[in-house]
């Protein structure tokens, strides 16, 4: 099953393209991955190679691409020979088993796999349980696979494309198996839809932004779309394989570093690096930062405020259902602090209660949110039911917030992680957030856990900072500063580290699991 638009490669130069930019910028650099790079010119012969390759090997317009890898070069080549054939990109999680790679290959029926897996073995028993007829290692060679080295040897056959591949992103899977996203397919008609994506790039072009760092995953909506946002623009591209904090650093001050976005676990690290270390390092090129994909602290903001510069700082939200929904840009950020912004052109944003009613403003709710390009589907499922997907195209996001006056957006939770102790509603990033205000603490996980008397009782998972120290009753006296009673927590559990998925968001689910194992929760 393909979700690739159905166009044809043409002779016609796409604005914005790696053919374009070989044209009009051909020695100009185009990525940068450690101490290997390519202009825009070897970009596009790079990939024109591999689509000619691919194409002999069988691949069509349509068929589904799995690319299973970190952050590399690879990845580029592959996104602009797949544009070129008219392919869908599946991204897959490098981190998963055998058993749940093998799931989405399935599921998604994809006809190609390509992947940098140093392990062949666990390679060979996935692909082959998915009857995955074409297999490509990056890294290492296997007897019944294709290595990365003989497509870049096929002939320069020069084609162009009307658009970027299709990108199928599967949800992480928090309840039940994964399901397949196809990321910005269109639902509206394509002036509103152009309309919408000239609105969502308006809020980060910042101008001589010449230079962008990426380093979030591409088997994510967030990797693959600052890649192409790149692309569109003729940025270099300096790419991170994974992320390393210090490293991070380094990239900017080498490379000079214009543009940068990460998720609020990549800033905690920073944050978290010795004052030496930070002061190590020049980051005066940064023009601006973004973060998303999760509420970003208040203190943390501010450290980000303070060590980027005021005029730096982005925060962006938005679901791979439903694309980017708005951005806090950063001449709002004193003005609506803790806000995650104004909707993008085109996006409407309703705060309901339980039974699906409005909410007035400032008071707080479920999220419900439309887009251009929000799904009425997931792949091989049936159409979303009212309960997801209204009649009126409102997705229930599963967050927790409310709109002010101004029509500025606050998150304040996931459904799923608030908290009832008592009948009352407890949201755990309000709590997470005061102890992240604590000396001592680098990051914080906040659940509900059973309590015989009221249902659930507040558990606060810490994770301390390198060389800092704090006991249960220090943390505890701090909460009791800044929250009311029935908020503050009545345990403090101290964890070397916390679970996390590949993205970096925490895995609350994993919190949970032996608390509520035979009992039943409310969510």
């Amino acid at each position: 099953m393909s979700f690739q638009k159905e166009e044809k490669v043409t002779d016609e130069i796409r604005p914005g393209s790696i053919e374009y930019w070989a044209v009009q910028t051909p020695d100009a650099q185009a990525c940068i991955e450690g101490e290997r790079s390519l202009t825009w010119r070897e970009l596009n012969a790079r990939a024109n190679r591999v689509a000619q390759a691919l194409h002999l090997r069988g691949v069509e317009h349509g068929h589904i691409v799995a690319l299973s890898m970190e952050v590399r070069m690879e990845w580029l080549v592959l996104s602009g020979a797949l544009a070129k054939l008219g392919c869908s990109m599946l991204g897959v999680n490098w981190r998963l088993t055998d058993e749940e790679a093998r799931y989405v290959l399935s599921d998604s029926g994809a006809q190609v796999f390509i992947t940098d897996a140093q392990d062949l073995a666990v390679v060979s028993r996935t692909v082959q349980a998915a009857l995955v007829p074409l297999v490509v290692t990056i890294e290492t060679p296997g007897e019944s696979f294709v290595p990365w080295s003989e497509l870049l040897e096929a002939p320069e056959v020069a084609r162009q494309s009307l658009a970027e591949a299709s990108l199928l992103i599967y949800t992480s899977g928090t309840t039940g198996l994964p399901k397949g996203v196809a990321v910005g397919r269109p639902s509206t008609d394509l002036v509103t839809l152009r309309e919408y994506f000239e609105s969502v790039d308006a809020s980060g072009a910042v101008e001589g932004v010449r230079v962008q760092l990426v380093n979030m995953p591409m088997h994510h909506a967030s990797g693959p779309s600052q890649m192409w946002s790149a692309i569109r623009k003729g940025r270099t591209l300096v790419l991170q394989r994974r992320f390393d904090a210090e490293g991070v650093l380094a990239l900017i001050q080498k490379h000079h570093v214009h543009l940068w976005s990460g998720v609020p676990t990549m800033f905690k690290r920073l944050a978290g690096l010795a004052p030496e270390v930070l002061a190590r390092y020049d980051v005066s090129s940064i023009r601006r930062i973004g973060v998303g994909a999760a509420p970003v602290p208040y203190a943390l903001k501010l450290w980000m405020l303070s060590y980027f510069g005021r005029d730096t700082l982005q925060e962006n939200y938005g679901s791979t259902e439903t694309g980017m929904v708005c951005a806090l840009l950063p001449a709002m950020q004193e003005r609506k602090p803790g806000s995650s912004g104004l909707p993008f052109r085109h996006v409407s944003v309703e705060v309901r209660d339980a039974l699906g009613h409005l909410l007035p403003t400032g008071q707080i709710g479920e999220l419900w949110v439309k887009t251009p390009i929000t799904i009425k589907q997931y792949l091989n499922e049936p159409a979303l039911g009212e309960d997801v997907l209204d009649a009126r195209g409102f997705f229930r996001t599963g967050d927790v917030g409310y709109l002010d006056e101004d029509g500025y957006l606050f998150i304040t939770d996931r459904v799923k992680d608030m908290v009832i102790t008592g009948g009352v509603n407890v949201y755990p990033a309000e709590i997470e957030s005061v102890l992240m205000r604590h000396a001592a603490v680098e990051d914080v996980a906040v659940i509900g856990i059973p309590d015989e008397d009221f249902g659930e009782q507040v558990l606060a998972f810490c994770q301390l900072k390198a060389g800092r120290a704090a006991n249960e009753a220090d943390l505890l006296a701090h909460c009791e500063r800044y929250l009311a009673s029935y908020k503050q927590p009545r345990r403090i559990e101290f964890v070397e580290d916390l679970p996390r998925n590949g993205m970096g968001k925490v895995l609350k689910r994993e919190l949970r699991n032996p608390y509520w194992i035979g009992k039943e929760r409310r969510v």
